[in-house]
């Protein structure tokens, strides 16, 4: 492990966040100065962001921590042209209206993890679509096209590999690494920006604005990339039964996002307690050197540290609480996710395998049937062995709800309404 003279750089490095970097020297002396403004740029493609973002946030986290200046940076622009990279098909191309909505609803959650103001340190939340739905076209070719080798840009993994597997990719995502690069010029220019990162996919991109900022002029700019999320069995991360891990509450409740980290491998504890929470390194050692079954109280403290980072304190330990009541006390936790259904429906009778699709703990039905031979769905605590069997009142808990479980970990009140 190299020790380097800003507490930044050897935060990152201890904690596993660096996979690559443009130049280290460089970079940990503009750091250990305080002099490090560093953005990562953020997408509109949907309403939140996942937890692959969680990642690069935990990084500005601490930048600022160090007493450098973070830039949140909005992708009100580049979202209107879709990013290739890790793509075999083209992004669909989104209204205005739509991300708009999706900005609105992604800028919340940086304030969980960011302090921002007017400080030296303080974070800033900047939007591309300001310059870069200004430029000219004649302009922008003149005096950023130019700068740019299609020869290079062709052996850029974002369009090489779309290449190879023979997938076509339209001129408008072609474009993407030249306003990406782009941006960090910009970004220089008006904050004194010196830093991009993100995830190893976008090592190219980055480092393209770096040479960019060179030849416009700008102080020189450096490139800082994370490893791709995946865990210890090789599946990538971020993603579940009910799909994507995203960030905002409304997309995934903090009770799931809790559970997704109570749920790590065993092999991933140690390594997600140092990417995905503030907790003290000597405190995180004592933890990997639990074993056994002594390695669910880590996971749990994994889940409830996570939750806290994003959701805040309270909706941690409520999480918390209700997979205890629900796990070790077996009693019917309220605030476990629900899924209501009309009281007509129900009457008229409704299928347990239609209940367990609608609750989203199966994708299909023909999942429901595999799952009921395995022995996998539960109702009420209960497994299912008839798959013709239909809910009834009498199933309802005093409190008008079903309890639909998948496995031991995935519970869903089903509630009549």
């Amino acid at each position: 492990m190299t020790v380097f003279k800003s507490d930044f750089l050897n935060i990152l490095d201890q904690r596993g966040f660096i996979h690559q970097c443009s130049d280290f020297a460089g970079l940990d002396a503009l750091a250990a100065r305080g002099q490090a403004t560093a953005y990562v740029g953020y997408d509109c493609t949907a309403p939140s962001l996942h937890i692959g973002n969680f990642l690069s946030m935990m990084m500005l986290y601490w930048l600022q921590q160090s007493g450098n200046r973070p830039i949140t940076l909005m992708g009100g622009g580049t979202t209107m042209v879709g990013d290739p990279s890790g793509k075999d098909e083209s992004r669909a191309i989104r209204s205005i209206a739509e991300i708009e909505a999706n900005k609105a609803s992604i800028r919340g959650v940086f304030s969980r993890i960011l302090r921002f103001g007017d400080g030296h340190s303080d974070a800033l939340m900047l939007d591309n679509a300001e310059w870069l739905t200004k430029l000219n076209w004649i302009e922008m070719l003149r005096d950023i096209g130019r700068h740019f080798s299609v020869n290079r840009m062709l052996t850029m993994d974002s369009v090489r590999l779309r290449l190879e597997r023979e997938q076509e990719m339209s001129f408008i995502e072609f474009n993407y690494m030249i306003l990406q690069s782009y941006d960090f010029v910009e970004l220089a220019r008006r904050a004194g920006c010196r830093l991009q990162m993100g995830g190893s996919d976008q090592w190219g991109n980055i480092v393209m604005g770096v040479d960019l900022g060179r030849r416009m002029g700008t102080d020189p700019l450096y490139a800082l990339t994370t490893p791709l999320l995946a865990t210890a069995s090789g599946a990538k991360m971020g993603k579940t039964a009910q799909g994507a891990v995203w960030l905002n509450a409304e997309q995934f409740s903090p009770y799931d996002f809790w559970q997704y980290w109570r749920n790590t491998e065993d092999a991933d504890v140690v390594r997600f307690l140092k990417l995905f929470t503030t907790m003290p390194l000597p405190e995180i050692t004592r933890l990997a050197a639990l074993a056994g079954a002594e390695i669910n109280e880590a996971k749990k403290i994994l889940a409830t540290e996570a939750t806290a980072l994003l959701h805040g304190r309270d909706a941690a330990n409520a999480a918390a609480e209700t997979a205890r009541r629900t796990f070790e006390d077996r009693a019917l936790a309220e605030s476990l996710p629900s899924v209501e259904i009309p009281q007509a429906e129900f009457d008229s009778g409704i299928g347990v395998i239609n209940a367990f699709v609608k609750a989203g703990l199966v994708a299909s039905n023909g999942e429901a049937r595999r799952q009921i031979k395995g022995g996998g769905l539960r109702v009420n605590d209960v497994a299912v062995s008839d798959e013709k069997m239909t809910l009834r009142p009498a199933d309802l808990s005093p409190e008008g709800v079903i309890k639909l479980s998948l496995g031991k970990k995935r519970h869903i009140l089903l509630r009549v309404t």
